[in-house]
């Protein structure tokens, strides 16, 4: 019992410097008093009067409050990208390509420091949260080739007549998370959304927004317009939001069957596109002999 509870204690030591390492320099996205939102191309302080306490999973300490974004900062982030679409979506493919080797590089150099994050937040182990990230890496560095990726096809369908396709952005798109990969399914949207000339707005889960937070600040540093990528937080009535503002053109989604149900029958009721990948589940048998 002695060795059990001095390795208990070991462990929260642990997490507990993991949580002061991840929270010591993190600078503009977060500190210990609240994470902010990141609206055209700035961390904001939220104006709410709503919190969410994060507390670490192996010590119950708050680590970070995260606001219930207010209806005049969902609008402000839904403003500064829509505006930002209009210069972005001119962009060349091979400029957007050089913005994703350079994220794909700036994660790579932050790896560290998000897993601690996640380690944080999140609770995976340290190797699980490394994994995390390096899942929604390989999504980045995937982007690399999308100038073939937006290619478009042609065929003479008679002697005097050409068909062709050409694929053209959307517009706004908004991203929902959840709390179980939180850099994996982040990285699985906004930079394919930003690779093939949207805009995006995020909303990373509530539980744990710290990793999505550090990549904004790479994103920043890297050199992506003011307001192609927006981060808002909050929960149902940010996710309301997001499904039924007429500025946001689709809407992916990552979670539960009984959210995801909801939110695909909002946003398509508002005549957005939704794709909602709902109830993956990592599935455990328990035998007789479980102690």
């Amino acid at each position: 019992m002695s060795q059990l509870l001095s390795s208990s204690k070991a462990a929260q030591s642990f997490c507990g410097r993991l949580a002061r390492r991840a929270l010591g320099p993190a600078g503009r996205a977060m500190s210990s008093q609240s994470t902010k939102l990141f609206i055209n191309g700035e961390f904001v302080e939220s104006q709410t009067g709503e919190w969410i306490d994060v507390r670490n999973p192996a010590t119950q300490e708050v680590v970070t409050r995260v606001p219930k974004s207010t209806p005049h900062e969902l609008n402000e982030a839904a403003h500064s990208a829509q505006l930002a679409f209009a210069e972005w979506r001119r962009t060349s493919v091979l400029t957007r390509q050089r913005k994703m080797l350079d994220l794909q590089h700036a994660i790579r150099g932050n790896m560290g420091r998000l897993a601690e994050s996640i380690v944080t937040e999140q609770g995976k182990v340290l190797g699980d949260a490394r994994g995390d990230v390096l899942r929604g890496l390989q999504v980045v560095e995937s982007m690399a080739g999308i100038p073939e990726y937006m290619l478009g096809h042609k065929i003479e369908v008679s002697a005097d007549m050409d068909t062709y396709t050409v694929r053209e952005p959307l517009g706004v798109v908004a991203g929902i998370c959840p709390f179980n990969f939180p850099a994996m399914i982040q990285l699985w949207m906004f930079p394919v959304a930003l690779a093939t000339g949207n805009t995006c707005l995020l909303k990373p889960s509530e539980r744990d927004p710290g990793a999505a937070m550090i990549l904004a600040e790479l994103c920043d540093q890297v050199g992506l317009p003011k307001g192609v990528l927006n981060i808002v937080h909050g929960a149902h009535d940010t996710v309301d939001f997001l499904t039924a503002d007429k500025r946001v053109r689709a809407v992916s989604f990552v979670g539960g069957d009984k959210a995801g149900k909801y939110i695909y029958e909002r946003a398509t009721k508002h005549g957005k596109r939704c794709q909602a990948n709902l109830g993956a589940k990592n599935h455990a048998v328990v035998l007789p002999d479980a102690d």
